[in-house]
């Protein structure tokens, strides 16, 4: 919005130059810095100002022509007839004005107008120029008079459609349409450009008019784009329909792509049922679409009705409420989730969009606030869309308050103050106080209670949040310490299911080391993983006390897990939490740790398997593991051996390159002491 003033043509020319600029980011550069409802809203702001200083008015003002540009990078087309832009209604009451006006200037006193209703696509306006059936010239619609000559790449687009079909092909037969990309479509283009390194797209507008606006065709045959006629322009041709309706059949008559979601309706009642009935259908829509568009039916009224110096009089774009808005992003807030898992949120300055008012915005994690460059008390573009999560789409970096600083992801946990530990190459962070934080007790009892866990019986989640509720119990200790009368206070507890629970409790003391690691909810340690701590450690003070280099030299345990396991017992409250349960009971039969043989040739080696074995790869795990070697699934520089079998595949070719020892099963047998004699 223009700088509050009260100098009306200081506002008008800060206006004009804020629309003019935003017109060349949206058109030309194909990236916008705001959404569509901000330019909407200056726009309204300086055709009110006109209107009411008529002497401030100006022909090359933003409110009297087409907001695009003739880029200098593409030869330059004059449109046979001005593509011309529509003017837009906001409100049920602006399109009864519009109705209204159509009946006076027609001087109809009785009976509804037809009009054809269709979806408004957020896409690329262009120009299509047939000739004797054959595209020959395709054009943007630029500033109306003239535009940019896209005809190689929109050939690329209209591949099938390079040719007319059907009878009486016109000689002459201009097109208008709109190039758009389809949700879907766009989603996998920003996974590809992603994986390649390159530049994503905000959003499917701006990727199509990307797409389309390439020097090199052969980019633009790459890029899924779609097309969709809704007019005509230039036409030479004994035969025109008379109806802007029966005009739509006959473009489809002659192949060219049309929505199959035109309608006729009659009056304003039609246009405002067709209107709540597109916008519930939006989200399910494969396309973006902002508004809806009404057109006049007859082509003898509209030629009556004429134009303005913009737009037509017997067109109006009926926009949807914006599902993108202009804020500020007051506050970075972190959360913490029943599983740990740490969230960044933002705490935005209430803004309605997509039909609500929203105050929050997940920012997921810190690599989203990287790529954002996000930071408190900046003005972000915020999206909502049907009930998907609100989500920050960019930053306006103009706008940036002097003095802001970029967040810092905690190190500690907001909540308990345990260690943030990371997970898949840091992109997810987590509490690492899983037994003693209040954010996660729920869920770790529910997990320490359950049948592969502890398998107390009878404690099911109800209970569980009874028993928080009435804070009988603060974490997985204090189940031991419940009493027969505490459990039978419960709702629906008496005192024989109370007394069942508290000797399910009991029997649960005597449980496996495996088990009792898998019930401590140990981030990213799963059954396999405990099970195979306790076969290599044999006991659990080992395991507690064990440095990283220690934890990676086990099967299957790599750098992450190892270390999330030692910042999980190197948090005081968690050991304390564990020596709470092992005083109040629970043990496990004691064992030896696995000891490999110190003078087999596979100890404190890393074996890579390949090929098709004789016997099943999990049995050859097994041996290799006995033996004390770790087993991996692929092959470095570090690997020692490669065991290959039948159709090794890249893995011995890989090991060859590196001049990794390579052995097949024979080998292998006879080194492991196994061969037959």
């Amino acid at each position: 919005m223009a700088k509050p003033s009260s100098d009306p043509g200081g506002q008008v020319i800060a206006l004009r130059e804020q629309l003019e600029f935003h017109n060349y980011r949206y058109y030309v550069l194909d990236d916008p810095q705001i959404p569509d409802i901000e330019y909407d809203r200056m726009l309204r702001e300086l055709e009110a100002l006109e209107a009411k200083y008529p002497e401030l008015q100006e022909e090359e003002s933003p409110t009297q022509k087409v907001g695009g540009f003739v880029a200098r990078t593409f030869s330059e087309v004059v449109h046979a007839q001005p593509m011309r832009s529509l003017s837009n209604a906001f409100e049920a009451e602006e399109v009864e004005s519009f109705d209204r006006r159509v009946r006076e200037l027609l001087d109809l006193e009785r009976g509804d107008v037809e009009y054809v209703a269709e979806p408004k696509l957020d896409g690329l306006a262009v120009s299509l120029r047939y000739e004797n059936g054959w595209l020959v010239q395709a054009a943007t619609r630029g500033d109306g008079r003239k535009g940019e000559n896209i005809t190689q790449n929109m050939r690329q687009v209209m591949r099938q459609h390079t040719r007319l079909s059907g009878k009486d092909v016109p000689p002459i037969l201009e097109v208008r349409g709109e190039v758009f990309m389809r949700k879907d479509d766009f989603d996998q283009l920003n996974r590809s450009q992603q994986a390649a390194g390159d530049k994503t797209f905000v959003n499917p507008r701006n990727a199509a008019a990307g797409s389309l606006r390439q020097l090199d065709p052969s980019v633009t045959a790459r890029r899924p784009l779609s097309f969709y006629s809704y007019a005509l322009g230039d036409v030479v041709s004994d035969r025109v329909p008379p109806t802007h309706w029966e005009i739509m059949q006959w473009l489809g008559e002659l192949g060219l792509p049309v929505s199959d979601r035109l309608e006729r309706v009659k009056g304003v009642e039609g246009c405002l049922d067709y209107y709540r009935r597109t916008l519930d259908a939006r989200d399910q829509l494969s396309y973006d679409i902002d508004g809806i568009v009404y057109k006049v039916s007859r082509m003898d009224w509209q030629q009556s009705l004429g134009f303005t110096a913009k737009a037509p009089r017997w067109a109006l774009a009926h926009k949807f409420p914006a599902q993108e808005e202009i804020t500020v992003l007051e506050k970075i807030e972190i959360q913490v989730g029943r599983t740990g898992a740490i969230t960044p949120v933002a705490r935005l300055k209430p803004v309605f969009v997509g039909g609500v008012t929203v105050s929050n915005a997940t920012l997921h994690n810190r690599d989203e606030i990287a790529r954002l460059d996000v930071q408190e008390g900046d003005s972000v573009i915020v999206r909502r869309a049907g009930d998907v999560i609100p989500e920050i789409l960019s930053v306006i970096p103009q706008r940036r308050p002097k003095g802001s600083k970029p967040f810092v992801f905690p190190d500690h946990c907001p909540v308990c103050g345990s260690a943030v530990v990371y997970e898949r190459d840091g992109v997810i962070a987590r509490c690492s106080g899983g037994l003693f934080c209040d954010a996660q007790r729920r869920e770790n009892i529910k997990h320490f209670a359950s049948r592969k866990a502890m398998d107390i019986e009878g404690l099911g989640e109800k209970i569980v949040d009874q028993l928080l509720e009435q804070e009988l119990i603060h974490d997985v200790s204090d189940l031991y310490a419940l009493k027969i009368e505490q459990v039978a206070s419960l709702e629906r507890m008496a005192t024989k299911s109370a007394t069942n629970l508290i000797e399910a409790l009991e029997k649960s003391k005597h449980t496996a080391l495996a088990q009792f690691l898998f019930a401590l909810g140990i981030p990213l340690v799963g059954e396999t993983t405990a099970e195979t701590l306790a076969e290599n450690f044999g006991e659990l003070e080992s395991i507690m006390s064990a440095d990283e280099e220690r934890l990676q030299r086990v099967p299957d345990i790599g750098p992450v897990v190892a270390e999330s396991i030692r910042v999980f017992f190197e948090q005081p409250h968690n050991r304390e939490i564990i020596t709470k349960l092992l005083e109040n009971g629970i043990e496990w039969p004691k064992s030896a740790p696995r000891e490999a043989a110190s003078d087999s040739a596979f100890n404190s080696k890393t074996v890579v398997l390949t090929g098709t074995l004789s016997m099943a790869r999990s049995d050859a795990k097994k041996i290799l593991q006995n033996l004390g070697a770790k087993v991996t699934g692929s092959v470095s520089k570090n690997t020692d051996f490669v065991v290959v079998g039948v159709d090794p595949g890249s893995k011995a070719d890989k090991a060859e390159h590196l001049g990794v020892k390579i052995i097949d099963e024979r080998e292998f047998l006879s080194l492991a002491g196994l061969a037959d004699s």
